[in-house]
């Protein structure tokens, strides 16, 4: 039985490790504590209601419809990611701006949740890994095997994002300066335009 856990906590950690929009996300929030455990809170949570749903059984629900739909569904996602990394390059070669750790660059926690949600949510990513992948590879095991297997899944997504926010705090004091915070939103820009492009391609955009 304890093989299935650690299947499950195996393969979640194998698929969230990769540099996406909501761990950059993440890791900012931890920067500038603001809210970061909500923040890891919530998309943890999230992944681990999508990996239930997907051991459950719809996973072939969602893959038909993600198939059926791919070229629109991919192509918002990457209009998405595009606008935030073109928002996150304004920031980097912005005259003056702000330290983010600044009291005017609070947010509110549902201003902050909000993007949290857009990120987790809004990638079609999210739902073949989550819910199509490990739904699919869950159906090796007993159905009582299965509850362990999502639990190891969804603990990798708690123990991953707790670590991303808190340890995010270590690196807090190097962040004091405008030229660090400027050369984080160009890498976090990079990385958003890299992640459109990818949705454009599996959205069949090039073809």
């Amino acid at each position: 039985m304890m093989e299935a856990f650690f299947t499950g906590l195996a393969i979640g950690f194998s698929l969230i490790l990769a540099i996406g929009a909501q761990n950059a996300f993440v890791l900012r929030q931890g920067l500038l504590h603001q809210h970061f455990f909500a923040v890891a809170l919530f998309c943890s949570l999230s992944d681990a209601i999508l990996i239930a749903l997907g051991v459950s059984g719809i996973s072939w629900f969602v893959g038909d419809l993600i198939k059926a739909y791919s070229f629109w569904v991919f192509g918002a996602a990457a209009v998405w990611l595009m606008v935030y990394g073109v928002i996150h390059l304004r920031s980097a070669f912005r005259q003056n701006r702000l330290i983010p750790d600044d009291v005017q660059a609070e947010k509110s926690l549902l201003s902050v949740l909000s993007t949290a949600a857009l990120f987790t949510f809004g990638n079609p990513h999210v739902y073949l890994d989550t819910v199509v992948l490990i739904g699919t590879m869950s159906m090796k095991f007993l159905p009582h095997e299965r509850v362990l297997f999502a639990i190891g899944a969804a603990l990798a997504s708690f123990v991953f994002f707790f670590s991303l926010a808190y340890g995010a705090r270590l690196l807090a004091p190097k962040m004091k300066n405008q030229i660090t915070w400027k050369i984080l939103d160009i890498m976090i820009a990079v990385i958003m335009f890299s992640l459109a492009f990818g949705m454009l391609i599996a959205g069949g955009w090039f073809n």
